[in-house]
């Protein structure tokens, strides 16, 4: 066969996988709000950086007529490029090709960039917008699902994962995402759910759309499975590359360091008006974070799930930090169920990656009341303390306010093996608030207010006093609010060749 015939086969060839499913179907997707499988990697990935592989592949499957409906990449596109010119893997599922049902072809193609990804210390950045499993295949289609489960369980906490859902993931495909780092969803053309609106209706008579079952939305704010939800697919994908721009390429890589004009030593007075001089009014914990961290550039995680505490990303001398404070806006801060899940998976996420920790403090305990504790807050609130406990990284503390009772001790103390721990003068802490603490302590003892509110103050001032717990050690020092950001930058060059070791074990057993 001539040269110049060979290449215009090769060209014919590539010309049928870019087009995926045909015009009619990218039509239909566009018709959806949605961008094609490559028009994502456009977005997603440096310009010109895409390289793609087994673009021709195609399903081996010769029942139900399969035979005449094979297109070369079977659904799903593949390959490696950079964003902002650091290495990524990523696959995207293409729906105009059979739906994106996911074939054994089309999961050997993704376990493949999983394998490399893990040989090469690279993240992992998965696109899905697919039917499930493909029917026609049985269990191939099933043993698919379970290979991608195996190598996302195994690559967790050795390369970054990230899973965008950008059109229906349902049944089995969920379970990808969920044993990711990050889900990312968008509103009005993503869900997820194990079982469908039709199942539910079949069994539990309930009728439910899929939005109301398993949209954006319900899973940003209700249930903590998106830890991003955006309202387009390209807002999205920008995202996602800020995200990455964050994270380490791997366990085994230093953290990415960008440069910054932002003086270490910067002076915020700022900060000295930030807490109110009522104890029980509450402020913003956002104007201490994007006051600290560099350009103040924070990035937020699940920021609509859980909102009485915040977690995210920000960068202190150009390096990247996790951060986690309580919100003292949203329910006064109080831990509960929710905030300790989703604070104790962001301190393991660290920690698995060497990521620095720095806590903001103003907890005023574990709220209270008998669904909490029917729904588990004793185990769910030993996660986050695990987490704390177990994390090796660099950590820093830092008490603006209230920190009373066991929730004192969770939030990054000095007890759980915490390097440096900071308090503002307007610290309180102790095992409660002053006020209920004179309750008990002088029950019927007093009979006018004056009297109570003296013994309430000389209670803040011998034992809640953030001087008491200096004095024992329990405090490496009492700060300036205004000096917070170049303490906290000189911690963390102090602590930047750290080594800590837990005990030899196979693995944990963290309280699920």
């Amino acid at each position: 066969m001539a040269t110049n015939t060979i290449v215009k086969e090769l060209e014919m060839r590539r010309e049928a996988a870019r087009i995926g499913g045909g015009e009619r179907r990218i039509e239909a997707q566009h018709e959806k709000g949605k961008l094609t499988a490559r028009e994502r990697l456009e977005v997603l990935l440096d310009p010109e950086s895409f390289e793609e592989f087994d673009m021709f592949m195609e399903h081996r499957c010769t029942y139900f007529d399969m035979e005449g409906k094979k297109v070369p990449g079977d659904g799903v596109v593949t390959g490696q490029g950079t964003i902002n010119g650091r290495l990524v893997f990523v696959y995207s599922q293409d729906f105009t090709v059979l739906g994106g049902s996911l074939s054994e072809t089309n999961a050997k193609k993704i376990c493949k960039i999983q394998d490399m990804a893990m040989r090469m210390g690279a993240p992992i950045i998965g696109i899905n917008d697919s039917g499930g499993a493909r029917i026609q295949e049985g269990v191939d289609s099933l043993a698919g699902f379970a290979e991608i489960f195996q190598r996302n369980v195994l690559a967790s906490g050795v390369v970054p994962q990230i899973s965008l859902i950008m059109g229906p993931c349902a049944g089995g495909a969920v379970y990808s995402p969920a044993l990711t780092d990050f889900t990312v969803m968008v509103r009005g053309s993503s869900y997820m759910f194990v079982t469908g609106p039709d199942v539910v209706k079949t069994v539990t008579h309930e009728e439910v759309s899929q939005e109301d079952l398993g949209g954006a939305d319900v899973h940003g704010t209700h249930t903590g499975v998106a830890d991003m939800v955006y309202d387009n697919d390209i807002e999205a994908l920008l995202q996602v590359r800020r995200l990455v721009n964050f994270l380490p390429a791997s366990n085994r890589a230093a953290l990415p360091v960008r440069p910054t004009e932002d003086p270490a030593d910067r002076v915020e007075m700022a900060l000295n008006n930030v807490v109110p001089d009522n104890a029980n009014k509450p402020y913003d914990m956002f104007d201490v974070l994007r006051r600290v961290v560099d350009e103040g550039d924070f990035f937020e995680v699940n920021p609509s799930f859980a909102k009485n505490i915040i977690v995210g990303f920000g960068r202190m001398e150009g390096s990247t930090v996790g951060f986690v404070a309580n919100q003292p806006m949203e329910m006064a801060g109080c831990l509960d169920i929710d905030a300790s899940r989703k604070a104790a998976r962001f301190v393991r996420f660290c920690d698995a990656f060497h990521i620095p920790l720095v806590t903001f403090v103003d907890v005023p305990g574990f709220l209270p009341g008998t669904s909490q504790e029917h729904n588990g807050i004793i185990r769910h609130g030993a996660k986050l303390l695990y987490a704390y406990a177990e994390a090796t990284v660099p950590k820093i503390t830092v008490i603006t306010r209230k920190a009373y009772g066991g929730a004192y001790i969770v939030m990054g103390s000095k007890h759980l093996r915490n390097d440096i721990n900071f308090a503002w003068p307007t610290a309180e802490i102790a095992v409660m608030g002053p006020e209920g603490a004179v309750e008990i302590i002088f029950k019927g003892k007093f009979d006018n207010p004056e009297d109570v509110a003296s013994a309430v103050e000389s209670y803040r001032d011998n034992f809640a006093s953030p001087f008491a717990a200096a004095a024992r050690g329990y405090l490496d020092d009492v700060i300036r609010p205004q000096n917070t950001r170049w303490r906290v930058c000189r911690a963390l060059a102090t602590l930047r060749e750290k080594q800590l070791k837990n005990p030899k074990k196979k693995h944990d057993n963290l309280p699920l």
